[in-house]
C-alpha cells in the first residue's frame, strides 16, 4: 500500500517541472542565469542544471499544452515586466487546480497510488463524495462475502455449472450498473471455488436482477448469491427457517415476473428458486441485508449438523 498526498506530487513533480520550463523560457527571452535565479528564488547552479537539461522535470507536465501556454505567458511577462510575482503565483495556482480536476496531477497520483484507479477520485476539488464512499463499502462487503464463500469447503458442491455470483446493490440502485458482483463468476475447479477477479459494478445481470427485484418489496435486502437448486439445498434452507418461493425459469421479463411474485407473497421470501427449463440450469438465490450476510446465511444452512437419528 502506498499513501501519497496530492500536495507531494505538486512539490516533488509539478514544481520542479515548472521551474525547469520557466528557466528555459526566461533564458530564451535573453535573461541571464543569475537574473533567472533571482526571479525564481533559486541558486545560479540550480538554474544551470535546468538549462543544461540535467533536470528537465516530469514529461506528463512538461508535454501538457495548458502548462506550456501558462509557462510561456509568465516567462514573457516576467521578461517585459507585464507580469509580477503575484500574478505568476495566481496563474500557477489556477493551473494546479485545473490539473487536480481529472488532469495530470490525478494521472500521476493514480500511478503512485494504484488503489485510486477506477474510483473517479475528485477529493482535491470536491471533497469526500458520500456516494464514492458507499461504493467502496459495497465493494468491500462483496470482497468479504467472496472470501467467506471461497473458504467454505462445503460450498463447492453447490456451485452450478454456470457459476456462482455474489452481488450487492447500492442503496439507491436503479439498474445492474448499481450492483457490484464478480466479473466472470465463481466456478468450481479442482474441488475449490475459483474467483477470477475482484468485484466490480455492473459485473452481473441475473443475480443483479434478482437483487433489484427484491429491492422493490424489501429494500433492506441488498445482497444475494446464486447456487444450484437441489432437494438437499432446499431442505437445508427450510431447516434453517428460511422462507422460500419458486418462480418459473427463463430470462424473458424476469424482473417483472419476480416483482409480481414478491409483491403477492407473504412473508417476503428469503430464498427464490426455480427448477430449470430447456437450456436453463436450476438455480436458487439466497438473499441477505448485504452480500456477506447472504453468504453467511447460505453457509450456516449448508454446514448445520443434521439429525440422522430419525
Amino acid at each position: 500500500m502506498t499513501l501519497q498526498l496530492p500536495s507531494e506530487i505538486v512539490v516533488e513533480r509539478f514544481l520542479p517541472t515548472a521551474r525547469a520550463m520557466l528557466a528555459r523560457e526566461l533564458a530564451a527571452e535573453g535573461c541571464s542565469q543569475q537574473t533567472i535565479a533571482d526571479m525564481l528564488g533559486l541558486s545560479q547552479a540550480a538554474v544551470s542544471k535546468y538549462l543544461s537539461g540535467e533536470q528537465s522535470g516530469d514529461p506528463r507536465f512538461a508535454d501538457n499544452a495548458e502548462m506550456q501556454a501558462t509557462i510561456e505567458y509568465i516567462a514573457s511577462g516576467f521578461a517585459d515586466g507585464s507580469v509580477d510575482e503575484y500574478e505568476a503565483l495566481a496563474e500557477l495556482l489556477e493551473l494546479i487546480e485545473s490539473f487536480e480536476d481529472r488532469g495530470p496531477i490525478c494521472a500521476v497520483h493514480e500511478a503512485e497510488m494504484p488503489a485510486l484507479q477506477g474510483l473517479g477520485c475528485d477529493l482535491c476539488v470536491r471533497g469526500q463524495d458520500p456516494r464514492v464512499e458507499t461504493e467502496r463499502e459495497v465493494l468491500g462487503n462483496v470482497r468479504e462475502a467472496v472470501r467467506t464463500f471461497a473458504n467454505t469447503a462445503a460450498i463447492v458442491d453447490h456451485i452450478p455449472n454456470v457459476g456462482t455470483n455474489i452481488a450487492m446493490a447500492m442503496p439507491d440502485a436503479e439498474g445492474v450498473t448499481d450492483v457490484a458482483a464478480v466479473p466472470g463468476r465463481i466456478h468450481a475447479m479442482g474441488g475449490q471455488a475459483n474467483v477470477p477477479a475482484d468485484p466490480e459494478f455492473g459485473a452481473s445481470e441475473h443475480v443483479a436482477t434478482t437483487v433489484l427485484a427484491m429491492g422493490t418489496v424489501a429494500p433492506q435486502r441488498r445482497g444475494a448469491l446464486n447456487v444450484k437448486t437441489s432437494d438437499a439445498l432446499l431442505d437445508a434452507l427450510a431447516a434453517a427457517g428460511l422462507s422460500t418461493a419458486e418462480f418459473e425459469a427463463g430470462y424473458e421479463n424476469r424482473y417483472e415476473r419476480l416483482t409480481d411474485l414478491l409483491a403477492s407473497t407473504e412473508p417476503t421470501p428469503e430464498v427464490l428458486y426455480h427448477e430449470g427449463a430447456f437450456g436453463v440450469e436450476p438455480i436458487t438465490y439466497v438473499f441477505g441485508d448485504d452480500a456477506a450476510d447472504a453468504v453467511t446465511t447460505l453457509v450456516d444452512a449448508v454446514t448445520a449438523p443434521t439429525d440422522k437419528a430419525g
